[in-house]
């Protein structure tokens, strides 16, 4: 059982994203067209981020080739990250992007989860190894601080599914980013926006968990949002309340990994991420915890089983493999800020 990143498991996921970013074929597009001159294709919509299936996942499978070279920057992919990135994330192919946000029919696009993943992008490209990654990327990483600031405050509800449009996941990794940034505006607009949508929760029953195309457990991304989010004592007095039971192993769904029947169905294959984002989660909120707390060790024998399972599915079918290992490294490396 593997519970630590190697370099050599570090390296079988460099190679795994190196296959995809680039690759053009096969891919998802969900783009509205202004007109007929809008039906193009992928990578010359998007001139960085066209690989990897859809949007956001080639965003994800760079900030995932970011962290590993600066985790192991002796991996042997590491100059074939680095000849990527510096032809990549140059002034031109990032005003490409900046073009597609900037479309009328953008204004939605990829809201909250690509957002959140470009602004981590852009936090773990903060003070790494090159600046030059990062001023680039700058034009881009500015948009998408402002569509948070002009959304938030209009966001009257939370979106509560598993899926892309969980708003929590979007207020967690967008902490990040403030935090790496020293965006206090931004990290005081996210603070408040998690205890508007989420202060008042309790007794979060789970009952709707797992969702057959869920990658995120709603109740468990929220918990690791109000953490990441609130000062440390108001949010041990706030996940007494939302969930009381984990002593007990309650709610007992949180703690079974999910299966799944089919890893070539691209939603089925959620269920892997899932499995992955919920080892994450366990670990962030156990570490939270005082030693000795009752809580800590069914929490961190949750984190351990799913990761397991989940770090068997990683690769195999180009559905899951696009996208999962940066679950992987999510749950391997993430520290608790």
């Amino acid at each position: 059982m593997t519970l630590n990143l190697t370099p050599d498991l570090a390296s079988r996921f460099a190679r795994i994203a190196l296959g995809h970013v680039t690759r053009e074929y096969p891919n998802h597009i969900l783009h509205g067209l202004d007109g007929p001159e809008d039906a193009q294709t992928p990578s010359q919509l998007h001139p960085i981020f066209y690989g990897s299936y859809d949007w956001h996942s080639c965003v994800h499978g760079y900030w995932m080739l970011a962290r590993l070279i600066r985790l192991f920057p002796s991996l042997p992919e590491a100059d074939a990250v680095r000849h990527l990135f510096n032809r990549m994330l140059v002034a031109d192919k990032v005003a490409g992007e900046c073009a597609y946000f900037d479309r009328p029919m953008a204004r939605g696009y990829e809201r909250p989860y690509g957002w959140a993943w470009l602004l981590k992008l852009a936090a773990e490209l903060d003070g790494h190894e090159t600046a030059d990654w990062s001023a680039a990327l700058a034009p881009l990483t500015e948009r998408i601080v402002a569509r948070f600031c002009d959304f938030l405050p209009l966001a009257t509800y939370p979106v509560r599914t598993g899926t892309h449009y969980n708003t929590a996941f979007a207020l967690r990794l967008a902490a990040d980013y403030a935090s790496a940034t020293g965006d206090a505006g931004l990290f005081e607009l996210l603070l408040q926006t998690a205890l508007r949508w989420y202060g008042a929760d309790t007794h979060c029953p789970a009952w709707g968990e797992p969702s057959g195309d869920d990658f995120l457990s709603p109740a468990l991304i929220e918990a690791e949002s109000m953490r990441r989010l609130m000062p440390p004592k108001a949010f041990t007095a706030w996940f007494d309340a939302f969930l009381p039971d984990i002593s007990r192993h309650e709610p007992r769904t949180l703690f079974h990994p999910a299966r799944v029947s089919d890893r070539s169905d691209g939603k089925i294959a959620h269920l892997d991420g899932l499995n992955l984002s919920r080892a994450w989660c366990w670990k962030a909120l156990a570490d939270a915890l005082p030693e000795g707390d009752a809580r800590r060790g069914p929490m961190l024998d949750a984190s351990e089983h799913h990761l397991a399972i989940g770090l068997d599915h990683v690769s195999g079918d180009y559905m899951g493999e696009h996208w999962l290992a940066s679950f992987a490294v999510l749950a391997l490396t993430e520290k608790n800020g």
